[in-house]
């Protein structure tokens, strides 16, 4: 059985970040036959801008992005909430990765959208707006891989994502759901 590589991408910066915590313990969930990776760099890349999107003059930053989501069978965004929507730094992978217009590396791939935030809201308004610029991009979502988490400031701020068996099975069963969905697409 070919082994289905699923790519993360972080929407928070910072390395404490319990966005990043959920995307750590995402990766501890993946089952046999089914590698999750956490992309590193997307500090590096510059904000999208047509004039230096040029064959051959693409950022090495932004050519890295493309070329392991290019790479990859799925994607997994993980999304913090910032001003009541996504964050500027994954919304700009999801811009990179859409370009060229029509051919960009997200297109028809499997995405699944966690979100997480320290409201009870769970980031519910950046998981749609993720949703949204996924779909307007070209890659397809995965509904039922879908999971939401409210409250982390109090839930893992004295634990890691990973210690809490609850978010382990939501984790779990999101990464199922998307390897299951790659998994259709490769094998179609």
């Amino acid at each position: 059985m070919t082994e289905i590589r699923i790519l993360t991408l972080v929407g928070s910066l910072r390395a404490a970040s319990i966005n990043r915590q959920l995307a750590e313990a995402a990766v501890q969930t993946a089952p046999e036959g089914v590698e999750v990776s956490i992309f590193e760099g997307l500090a590096d890349i510059p904000f999208y801008n047509e004039d230096i999107d040029v064959a051959g003059e693409v950022p090495a930053a932004s050519q890295a992005l493309r070329d392991a989501v290019g790479a990859a069978d799925a994607v997994l965004l993980v999304t913090p909430e910032y001003n009541g929507t996504l964050s500027a730094v994954l919304k700009n992978a999801i811009d990179w990765a859409s370009r060229p217009y029509g051919a960009g590396a997200i297109k028809e791939k499997p995405v699944a959208v966690v979100s997480a935030s320290i409201s009870g809201n769970a980031a519910k308004w950046a998981h749609g707006d993720a949703v949204k610029a996924v779909g307007v991009a070209g890659g397809t979502v995965v509904e039922a891989a879908t999971a939401h988490f409210g409250g982390i400031g109090e839930r893992f701020g004295a634990a890691h994502p990973r210690e809490d068996a609850e978010a382990l099975t939501q984790l779990g069963a999101t990464v199922h759901e998307l390897a299951e969905a790659a998994r259709a697409r490769v094998s179609a």
